[in-house]
């Protein structure tokens, strides 16, 4: 379901932007395929933002023997640099406060069902917020379903590669940040409909959910 940042999965052109960057400033003798396999995109994406960089007049290249290249920040480089942190902190703020408090009111939902076992599908920084505001509320959280992540553990919690692998599940969050509508298919079939949640930050089709009012709760921002 999973990769290993579900933000790396959606990085926006900024955030992929700011990574060059920042590779580039630890590494001056990095290389494409070093900066591709950092960020996670592939080495044809990392070749692309390297260039755009450099058109910006962010990066300098200089060609040192034996046939290698030597990267630097210019200082308009650190400059942009400097703006994309602040701007990716800013957004990361905002994504936390919105996860937090949709998080809480599904927990508050499932109090008020009596639903008390409860699963993540799907490892996220989402799953993760899930777990902290789990401790408010009279539910427990089993583990997480995450077929690519399964037999680990995340935030103190199993990881399974099945809703089956869990034992009297009462009902299904949906944290995965990637596919959010696949999953929450795949999660109808195994526990039924009307016991899989979702925050409303996932933007899951209204038509998805119609018959399950309760599930996409909370602003949208």
């Amino acid at each position: 379901m999973s990769r290993k940042s579900d933000l790396n999965a959606s990085d926006s052109p900024d955030e992929i932007l700011l990574g060059v960057l920042n590779v580039v400033e630890r590494d001056a003798r990095t290389s494409q395929r070093t900066i591709s396999r950092e960020l996670g995109v592939a080495l044809g994406l990392a070749n692309a933002y390297l260039k755009r960089c450099v058109g910006k007049g962010w990066i300098k290249i200089k060609q040192v023997p034996p046939r290698r290249y030597v990267y630097y920040l210019t200082p308009t480089g650190f400059a942009e640099k400097t703006r994309l942190t602040a701007e990716y902190f800013s957004v990361s703020f905002t994504f936390f406060r919105r996860a937090r408090e949709q998080m809480s009111q599904l927990m508050a939902r499932c109090a008020d069902n009596g639903w008390e076992r409860i699963a993540f599908a799907g490892v996220s920084e989402l799953a993760e917020v899930g777990t902290l505001c789990a401790h408010d509320y009279p539910v427990s959280i089993a583990g997480v379903v995450d077929s690519t992540q399964a037999g680990r553990h995340f935030c103190g919690l199993p990881v399974r590669a099945a809703l089956a692998d869990f034992d009297g599940i009462d009902a299904v969050i949906v944290t995965g940040i990637k596919e959010a509508e696949t999953i929450f298919r795949a999660m109808e079939n195994d526990i039924g409909r009307g016991r899989v949640l979702a925050p409303s930050l996932l933007g899951l089709h209204r038509d998805l959910v119609a018959d399950a009012p309760s599930v996409a709760i909370g602003s949208a921002e």
